[in-house]
């Protein structure tokens, strides 16, 4: 389904049958005021439903002549952009518009993200499906960058959700490249043996096994004057735990494990859209996880392209040593920010549970200033510290350092402090370890591929960084 589908741009454009219905927005405060302003027949309407306003509640109210004409909303939070994200799938198809006149009025762009949310299916392998109900846009270009930010979360949830099968590292470069050519980046890509000719030994080794070849993926942007920002995303497009293989119901949904590759070129996608005043600098180094007669092993070490050295505890410590190479490479130009996305530990979920993504970062204003944006676009994300003593746990009798160590405890610490490890002391770097999955259906979420941190990290550039 396309972005504008749920959408119409204007009245004049309506077919001339359709009604455009009103949608009052409320809540229960504000409701019995309401009411009591509503004709006889809407107030018995109303009592005779139960409605009283409650957030995620609505009610179709039919006009004189019997036609549906208006509907009545209960929100609990007009900031909330999930607060109508109901509606575009339970309401009956037509056009609807937000009344101006509502007690408690929402945000437009809020509306239309909200909207925008509550409408997204995975159709790629489904029969068409109902149509939505769709929301009047009075000016698009008012809501434009809400719908900027709708496009690049629809991007992330239908990367996420598409099978290994037609997204593996070559579909994620592709992804790169159309992203790229719309919005004037460059790209290139370092195939299979080029990446040892290259120097990236532990994104080559984790893909080696796999009949699609690694690769690294990178795309610049912008003008050389601006400052210089680099995004990583872990592009593990299928993850079978290597010969540490995972458990059936582990592996089930390991076509995910390349959602901090989504976001990274999602984000990545929003910022060239936005024009954002920034010189970007996008790596995803895309790998498939498999197991083969050239798998690498327990116990391999591995000289990274830092010079440190990795004994690989476990082969399905995968995640952080293809990352480890892309952050070093990244890190090699001095950016003025380092970001990178990963769906990287199960103790990330453990701690946060799967709606929080684990913030770890290396600079207190950073810190601050992410999960500022965090709470300005409702984008939750939780900050959890790089406990340095736990370093240790990494140790490794033969190598600078283990890929995983012995030890089950503080799992996603430790896995940011071996990434920390391949950031330059003085480079400002964060860190975000995501689910990037929603277990099942909620209004605005449905179960499958899911944007985490996503707005709270485009927020986070845009005050940073500012608008051209």
């Amino acid at each position: 389904m396309s972005l504008l589908a749920c959408f119409q741009e204007s009245a004049q454009n309506a077919d001339a049958n359709d009604l455009v219905r009103r949608i009052v927005t409320l809540d229960r405060g504000r409701y019995p005021a309401w009411r009591a302003a509503q004709t006889p027949a809407t107030q018995a309407w109303l009592d005779g439903h139960g409605f009283d306003g409650a957030g995620g509640s609505f009610l179709a109210l039919p006009g004189a002549d019997g036609q549906l004409r208006r509907v009545v909303a209960g929100i609990n939070d007009a900031g909330d952009p999930l607060a109508l994200a109901h509606l575009p799938a339970l309401l009956p198809s037509g056009v609807y518009r937000l009344d101006p006149e509502s007690p408690l009025a929402i945000d437009e762009s809020a509306a239309v993200l909200g909207w925008g949310l509550g409408a997204y299916r995975f159709e790629r392998y489904l029969s068409p499906p109902k149509a939505f109900a769709k929301l009047l846009l009075a000016d698009p270009t008012v809501v434009a960058e809400a719908l900027d930010v709708l496009a690049a979360t629809r991007l992330v949830r239908d990367l996420v959700n598409t099978p290994t099968e037609h997204m593996g590292p070559a579909d994620l470069e592709a992804t790169a490249r159309r992203i790229g050519q719309a919005h004037g980046a460059s790209v290139k890509v370092i195939v299979g043996d080029e990446l040892l000719a290259e120097n990236f030994p532990t994104i080559h080794a984790v893909g080696r096994a796999s009949h699609r070849a690694p690769r690294l993926i990178e795309l610049e942007w912008g003008d050389p004057k601006h400052p210089a920002l680099a995004i990583v995303g872990k592009g593990v497009c299928f993850d079978t735990g290597g010969l540490d293989i995972k458990t059936p119901d582990c592996m089930r949904n390991m076509k995910k494990d390349m959602g901090g590759s989504a976001h990274a070129l999602a984000l990545a996608q929003l910022l060239m859209a936005r024009r954002l005043p920034v010189r970007l600098r996008l790596l995803v180094p895309a790998v498939e996880n498999a197991i083969a007669g050239n798998s690498f092993r327990p116990g391999e070490v591995i000289v990274t392209r830092q010079g440190l050295s990795v004994e690989v505890d476990n082969t399905d410590a995968e995640g952080r040593l293809v990352l480890c190479d892309a952050l070093a490479y990244a890190a090699e130009r001095q950016p003025d920010l380092l970001l990178d996305f990963a769906t990287l530990t199960g103790a990330a979920r453990a701690a946060l549970g799967p709606d929080v993504p684990a913030l770890f970062c290396n600079d207190e204003a950073l810190a601050a200033d992410f999960i500022n944006a965090s709470v300005a676009t409702r984008d939750p994300i939780w900050r959890m510290p790089l406990w340095r003593p736990y370093l240790t746990m990494l140790k490794s009798t033969i190598a600078d350092l283990g890929n995983a160590g012995g030890s089950r405890l503080g799992g996603a610490i430790t896995a940011a402090l071996y990434l920390e490890r391949f950031v330059p002391a003085g480079q400002r770097w964060a860190h975000l370890d995501q689910y990037a999955w929603n277990d099942g259906e909620r209004p605005g979420k449905p179960a499958g591929g899911e944007a985490q941190g996503l707005r709270a990290a485009f927020a986070l550039l845009k005050s940073r960084y500012g608008d051209l």
